[in-house]
């Protein structure tokens, strides 16, 4: 079986073009830049263009145009495709995962169930390609019928993240072109390589020239003249709260439909259980899966001061049986950070965290001994003695740090739980049916987890409240009101 690295010497150093209307070209501005491994901080992965305006125009009126002919092919012709892409990302998934663990830095573990769990929802979404339904409405009058539809949108600018570099672009196009919208997609300049092989395998699954495109490059070069541009007619961004209300201020200035997936500072509320290692366990997982750099990892434990040292003394247990280590290393469970900011970012909420007086009880040492010193490595930090109102209780970090919030009672978990500006997941573990119930009730979130870590699944929408979100959810039967305007027609017999 061919191991990463082996595959990475054959495949790295390749220049990689812009994908308008089928073909592969390169930027007008004639310039690229690099990407590098985050395991191997010196190693470059590949050459990508350094895109401008003109690349981004030729793009979204390629966009424009296939919208005349693919918003006309039936629902189920579109499904097939999308169908024929799923078969085609899981035959390639090992070498998928190879270029998204090479690029993002997460053990290949995580990267092999991202790529599944982007075929799966782009099974479940070509299935709605076939129940966009509309309805028919009791007329006032015996000689007209009225009937609601829902049409495809028209071009969608589509951004995403360096966190998941796979599910997150295929969770923006398969649902643009299942409802009969096209594409101009702009990847994150740390993580565009898996973004030319899903290309690669969109034109192989039979998507007609022009219904997706990638154009790589800068946010004030691409992202901006992308949003801004008449032809596109809405935004689909995931990424910080603080871009995605800057996009969301240009998009309602033109009146241009967003779709907006923010950050995240996501709780976890402890009352009781029946094992606290399956607690810790739980949310040990969804803290620092992807090194913690995800807008759904749990940041803050609340809970009840009677439980307080038995839960943190269970999830530092849990913490020792992390290694972190680089993709390659078969034994590791976490890899890099993504770049040296990265690191340094968590590094400097790791002082503050210090400096507000919290306790740094576990972690948060930079590795830089041996392979360590070649990539972006920290040890995940767990802080007790923090106070609601800290920093790194209140701030989205983005990184494997994790914090422990003591509380009197439920009613000042729930007040704690919702008291930041975000509201994208949350957690509780108790046996108590009726508090469960009242929690999902009352947290400011949306989504709640009873009993288990902040995993969503492949058919259920996804999406925040408050500044961690805005429009419709993503991923479930929710897409068709982002990617579908309502037309009511009248017919008079």
């Amino acid at each position: 079986m061919t191991t990463l690295n082996e595959w990475l010497e054959g495949h790295t150093g390749q220049t990689h073009k812009n994908f308008i209307n089928g073909e592969w070209v390169k930027s007008l501005s004639q310039e690229t830049f690099e990407i590098y491994n985050p395991a191997q901080k010196n190693q470059v992965l590949g050459f990508f263009q350094a895109s401008v305006e003109e690349d981004v125009n030729a793009a979204v009126e390629s966009a424009h145009e296939a919208f005349k002919s693919w918003s006309q092919i039936p629902g189920p012709d579109r499904g097939a495709i999308l169908m024929r892409f799923a078969d085609l990302l899981e035959k390639h998934s090992d070498e998928v995962a190879f270029i998204l663990s090479a690029e993002q830095g997460k053990v290949l573990a995580e990267s092999k169930g991202e790529v599944g769990r982007a075929v799966k929802e782009t099974r479940f979404i070509a299935g709605e390609a076939l129940r966009i339904e509309g309805s028919t409405l009791p007329s006032e009058k015996s000689n007209i019928s009225t009937s609601v539809l829902h049409t495809p949108l028209g071009v969608v600018a589509a951004i995403a993240p360096w966190n998941f570099p796979v599910v997150t672009p295929v969770r923006k196009i398969a649902p643009a072109l299942a409802y009969g919208c096209t594409v101009v997609y702009k990847p994150a300049s740390e993580t565009p390589w898996s973004s030319v092989r899903l290309m690669e395998l969109f034109k192989e699954a039979g998507v007609p020239n022009g219904v997706v495109n990638l154009v790589t490059g800068g946010g004030s070069k691409v992202g901006n003249p992308l949003i801004t541009h008449p032809l596109v007619k809405g935004i689909s961004f995931t990424g910080s709260t603080e871009i995605g209300l800057g996009i969301n201020e240009k998009a309602t200035r033109l009146l241009k439909k967003t779709q907006l997936e923010l950050g995240g500072k996501n709780p976890a509320v402890v009352v009781d259980y029946s094992d606290v290692d399956y607690v810790a366990k739980q949310i040990v997982s969804a803290a620092f899966a992807c090194s913690g750099q995800r807008c759904t990892s749990i940041s803050r434990v609340v809970v009840l001061k009677e439980k307080a040292e038995e839960v943190t003394q269970a999830i530092r247990k849990e913490l020792e049986h992390i290694k972190v280590g680089p993709a390659s290393d078969n034994s590791a469970t976490i890899g890099p950070l993504v770049s040296q900011d990265q690191l340094d970012t968590t590094t400097e909420y790791i002082k503050v965290g210090k400096e507000e007086g919290a306790t740094l009880a576990y972690g948060g040492d930079i590795l830089a001994e041996g392979y360590y010193a070649d990539g972006h490595y920290i040890v995940p930090s767990l802080f007790t003695g923090v106070k609601p109102e800290m920093r790194i209780a209140t701030e989205e970090i983005f990184g494997p740090v994790l914090s422990i919030i003591e509380v009197e009672n439920v009613d000042e978990a729930i007040s704690v739980a919702n008291n930041v500006k975000y509201g994208l997941a949350a957690s509780i573990f108790t046996n108590d049916l009726s508090l469960a119930y009242r929690f999902v009730n009352e947290v400011e979130s949306g989504m709640v987890h009873v009993n288990h870590g902040t995993a969503s699944q492949a058919h259920a929408p996804f999406g925040g409240v408050k500044e961690s979100g805005y429009g419709a959810f993503s991923i479930g039967k929710t897409n068709k009101d982002f990617f579908t305007e309502m037309k009511v027609a009248y017919f008079q017999y």
